[in-house]
Parts: C-alpha cells; structure tokens; sequence
C-alpha cells in the first residue's frame, strides 16, 4: 500500500467466526483479505507463521512489494483456487488462495499457509466449502454496508451538477446529511480517472476506494465520495484550504496507491479544482478538476496530475471539446511552417523565442546558437508563415497555435467527464 493505506474494513463476528473455525480444523494459520490483499482477518497462528505474516499481524498490513508481488500472480482474475508461490527474499511461504467470489464480483482472498503445498484433497474440500460460507457472509455485509450509499453519491453528484436546478435540489438534502458542511468556507473537488488497466472493473472500482481512504481520514477536512467503475470523485470541504504541498503529497499518494494496487500495466491521472468558499459553489471546483484531468491527459509534463491553478492558458484552451482537439484547430499559418521543410527546427525556435517574450539574447542562450543563426531562423518562420513577429496580434496566434499543437500531439487522450 502506498504509504499508510491500513487494513481492510473489519468483518462481523460471523465472519471471524469462519475463518476461526476453519483454522482450528485445519491446524493451520487461515488469513482473510480484500482484493487488493489488505488484511481482514488473521486466525490465530499454529507455529507456521512466516515473516510476512508477522509483519502484517504488527502493521495490520501487507507491505507494498507483498502487495504487489501477491496480486502479480494474477490471483484477482482467478476463477478457481489454486497456490500462490512463496519467495524466500520477501519472506514469503507458499499460500493456499481461494478467490472469493459472489455473484461475479470479488469480495477478497481466502489464504491458508501452506509451505509445503501439502494440503490433502479432503482439506481442500474442507477450504473450498468453507470459503463458499465466508464469500456468502462478506457478500451479505457488503449488501448491508453499501445499502445507503447509491442516494448518498447521487446527491453528491447533483449538487456538483452544471444544472442549476439540480443543485437546487441536491443542496438541502446535502447541506441536511452533512450538517457541518453548512459552515465550510472550503470546498475543493479532486476528480480521478483510471484510463488504462488489464485488472477488471471491479478490482479498478475496489482500487480506487482504497486509494482515497488515507486522504479520507485528514483532520482538516470532511469529504463525500462517489465511485463509477474507472473514476472517482472526492469532495473535501472545511474550515481552510489545505497548503499547497499538502494537496501535491496527497494527489501523488492516490496515484501511487493505484500503481500499487492495479499494477505497472495501469495509467492514471487525477485533476484538482480550486479552492470554493463553500459547498454551494463545489461544482465550480468540479468542473475545474475535469479539465485538470483533460490537461493531465493531454500534456506529459503535468506527471498525470492537473491543477487547475497551475494550467495557465490552458485552463482556457481546454474549455474546447475533444472532438475539435485536432490539427483543424490550427492557425494555418502554424500547419504551413509544420509542414515545411525543416518545420520541426523552425517550430522548436519559434516556441524558444516566443517562451522567451521575444527576446534574442535570451533565446539564442536556450538554443545555444549563434545570433546571427537565430536571425536567419525567424526570417524563415515569418517568410514561411506570411506573420510579422514584431506584431503581438501575429505572435498571439502562433503562440496560441503551439499551445494548442501541445495539446493535439500526445496519444492518449479521451472524455473525462
């Protein structure tokens, strides 16, 4: 787990009860986790207890490279039970692993240490009749602990609605369940998009619950959440906005809980609003966030995260629709020095000069060319595009043209919203 990203939401006494009983026949150590493998449960031990099991039961969680290690065997996309191997340089022996599964979802991992891979074909009959008692158990709990939350994340995402009218209505009953939002003169919306993952959306929803959970637990803030199978969105709101070194740490360590938990085959970017003075305008720190995420998106450098207060112009130029983000957009006098014999070099001086507001002392250093060389470049530019450099009106469109050529080049882009 990225950091401190704790244990699985405890099981009912049934639910131990379970397990407990399932270890005292076996005589084995049986552990019960989620599906990102943070610890449920541990029955007591019957001196088999390994290193990683010591330390999960002194942390009351897995370390991040088990974590990883345990969920690269694939064991989230098990349709039948079978042994996960054990690796002496993490401390690991092999485990006995069922996949929990109901009604197609996976509720959590059902492990008895085995390090021998010994168990008898009646004990594993007894594993596999007691996980169906146990997956029936959590699936019920999970029913009964959700019942209320479908109303809870449409009321949210209502009062984070473009539509006046929705928030009108979303408003009290928000205001009413959360009766300290009223006084909030914070409210900042974080909006996360998983946009690439080999892991099933369940395990990607069930991900994304994990990755919010340390920031959900801040002293500065209350929240209100809402989950969709890829995204999420996380509704913070309090006396005062938190530092802005603060919110880069907690935008990196949702990130990093989703590397963590759906593995180096995932891609995920996150984008956040603006601070609002209170919880009636949250859909303007919404919308924002959206577009934070389109920028983290659409430009490498961001690192996958988008802040709205740092985008610049491009908190404008993103407000456009994806279906226009393409070439057509570009001033034709940029298309013509792109598409011109030594466009690229013409285009990388162009940017220099213009990031440089024009200066060529500056910009001839950057390059680290000659003056004279420089001259020669630009009459180039302005020869092959018919603008005049020494006019702001012509150095506003080629200056707008390449913001946006930045914004149309990366591949891997899409609707956030």
């Amino acid at each position: 787990m990225a950091g401190e990203q704790g244990r699985a939401q405890v099981g009912s006494e049934v639910l131990l009860g379970l397990v407990e009983e399932l270890a005292g026949r076996l005589r084995r150590s049986v552990v019960l986790d989620d599906p990102l493998v943070r610890l449920i449960h541990s029955s007591r031990h019957f001196d088999d207890a390994d290193p990683v099991r010591v330390r999960s039961l002194l942390q009351g969680r897995a370390d991040d490279e088990i974590v990883r290690f345990v969920l690269g065997q694939g064991v989230a996309q098990w349709s039948r039970p079978g042994y996960i191997e054990g690796c002496d340089e993490l401390g690991l022996h092999s485990r006995y692993c069922v996949p929990l599964r109901e009604r197609g979802h996976l509720l959590g991992l059902l492990m008895v240490l085995s390090p021998g891979k010994d168990l008898t074909d009646g004990e594993t009959a007894d594993i596999d009749k007691s996980a169906r008692l146990i997956a029936a158990q959590m699936y019920a709990e999970r029913l009964a602990g959700r019942a209320g939350e479908a109303e809870a994340q449409e009321r949210l995402l209502a009062l984070l609605s473009a539509s006046a009218t929705a928030r009108a209505g979303a408003g009290h009953h928000f205001l009413t369940a959360a009766g300290d939002a009223a006084d909030a003169r914070h409210a900042q919306v974080t909006f996360v998009r998983v946009t690439r993952t080999d892991e099933p959306p369940g395990q990607v929803e069930t991900a994304l619950r994990a990755a919010l959970e340390t920031v959900r637990r801040s002293r500065w803030v209350q929240d209100a959440v809402a989950f969709a199978s890829d995204r999420a969105v996380l509704l913070q709101y309090g006396e005062r906005p938190p530092e802005p070194e603060a919110l880069r740490g907690q935008s990196h360590g949702i990130l990093q809980a989703l590397g963590t938990y759906l593995g180096p085959g995932t891609d995920s970017v996150l984008g956040v609003g603006s601070s609002q003075p209170g919880v009636a305008d949250a859909w303007v720190s919404y919308e924002q966030a959206l577009v934070g995420t389109r920028a983290a998106l659409r430009l490498p450098h961001l690192g996958r995260i988008g802040h709205w207060d740092e985008l610049g112009e491009y908190s404008v130029l993103l407000q456009l629709p994806d279906r226009v983000l393409n070439a057509t957009v570009l001033p034709q006098a940029l298309r013509t020095l792109l598409a011109a014999p030594g466009g690229p070099r013409l285009v990388e001086t162009l940017s220099t000069f213009l990031e440089h507001a024009g200066s060529v002392p500056r910009t001839s250093e950057a390059l680290q060319i000659h003056r004279t060389s420089l001259y020669y470049r630009l009459r180039q530019v302005q020869e092959i595009t018919g603008l005049d450099l020494d006019n702001g009106a012509d150095r506003l469109v080629l200056h707008l043209g390449l913001r946006l050529h930045g914004l149309i080049e990366p591949t891997g882009t899409g609707a956030v919203g």
